[in-house]
């Protein structure tokens, strides 16, 4: 059998970097940096790839991907153009593209939970942009692509636990949502249901997190309590007098058993190392 080769388009961040760990070992792996970072600069399996200059499909081309991850950030409208010419590619090759998408598809919806093929609707920007490039990739047909819709993402080197860390030390108030009720990811966790995903040729729309949901406060304040013993000051910020969802579960694409979590396992990750 062939060994998949596997193109992670924004693999220097956070979340592109821990699939690409995931995935190396078991996969042809390449991934692309933009920031000079001396570590990927040596790295043979990596491209410079700067989204608001360059053409993805020149990577394209050079690699020739089975499969692409994109994980990318930054600039809407490079991100809005690149998914353009990697839809063009995947028309033409035998390629397929994994999407990450977020909760935030269905921040229009406040009243409860959203499932794999309920009605997306976004206030925010970022809501909207990824709302455009899911709504390119269903075009396509579907075993051409795979949307994974994630949840708020943490994890000990996550950007929002060193947010964390860093107002706890500060003296800074950590904010807190009460009101907001959701369901959580760590980047173990998800690296772990994309290799599945990936390695099963599994297609479609996915909602990867949690199968519980909680409290924004008194999950920040779990995962506080895990760090250290501290007394942050919490700063609640009350954006509706409702309870208000932002959570994704699954309904139709439920994925195996060992690899559902509960999001105290999440809490459970936040010891210090």
């Amino acid at each position: 059998m062939d060994i998949k080769k596997i193109l992670i388009l924004g693999g220097s961040g956070f979340l592109g970097n821990a699939i690409y760990k995931e995935l190396c070992n078991y996969f042809d792996t390449y991934g692309t940096y933009n920031s000079a970072r001396r570590s990927f600069e040596d790295n043979k399996q990596f491209f410079k790839y700067d989204m608001e200059e360059d053409d993805v499909h020149e990577i394209l081309e050079k690699v020739r991907p089975n499969v692409i991850v994109s994980a990318v950030r930054g600039n809407f409208a490079a991100q809005i153009l690149a998914h353009q010419h990697i839809v063009e590619y995947l028309k033409e090759n035998d390629c397929r593209l994994y999407f990450l998408s977020s909760a935030n598809v269905f921040d229009a919806y406040r009243k409860y939970p959203s499932y794999e093929h309920d009605k997306t609707l976004s206030e925010s920007v970022y809501g909207r942009l990824k709302i455009k490039i899911e709504n390119m990739l269903l075009r396509l047909p579907q075993d051409k692509m795979g949307i994974l819709r994630i949840p708020m993402v943490f994890g000990n080197s996550s950007p929002r636990i060193k947010d964390i860390k860093n107002y706890i030390w500060d003296n800074a108030p950590v904010e807190v949502f009460p009101n907001l009720v959701l369901n959580v990811t760590n980047d173990d966790k998800l690296t772990q249901q994309i290799h599945y995903l990936i390695n099963r040729d599994k297609t479609g729309i996915f909602h990867l997190g949690s199968k519980d949901l909680v409290h924004h406060e008194d999950f920040i304040k779990e995962v506080v309590e895990r760090i250290g013993e501290f007394s942050p000051i919490y700063k609640r910020i009350f954006t509706t007098n409702d309870e208000r969802y932002l959570a994704v579960l699954p309904k139709d694409n439920k994925l195996p058993k060992n690899l559902q979590y509960g999001y105290q396992d999440i809490i459970e990750h936040h010891v210090i190392r």
